[in-house]
């Protein structure tokens, strides 16, 4: 996962996931590969962007087309084991926040 995601004219959706890490990798990697391979072939699926930095916070936006393909997300059955192997090994806290694009602006040299 690397570069700024391309997005179609607006609107659209972005889930903004913000996360603390716990200590060591536990398969870490190795699923959120699995993830964002997954997400990228649900419909409705826009792209992804993900940073983390050297003291474990995280912060991974994907883009949606609509609140119901984010819904059909959510509940994809490998989805949902990866995010109660977050809360019992991964995370020591995270936040999710859905929001409504109206607006973007690129700039690129």
């Amino acid at each position: 996962m690397s570069g700024i995601a391309k997005t179609p004219e607006p609107p659209y959706y972005a889930v903004i996931f913000t996360s603390e890490r716990t200590a060591g990798d536990n398969g870490y990697s190795a699923m959120g590969d699995r993830m964002v391979g997954l997400a990228s072939a649900q419909p409705g699926f826009l792209g992804v962007e993900s940073v983390r930095d050297e003291q474990g916070v995280g912060i991974t936006v994907s883009y949606w087309a609509s609140l119901e393909a984010i819904a059909h997300w959510k509940q994809h059955a490998v989805h949902q084991a990866a995010q109660k192997l977050g809360k019992a090994e991964w995370y020591q806290r995270f936040g999710l926040r859905v929001c409504k694009v109206e607006r973007d602006q690129f700039f690129e040299m």
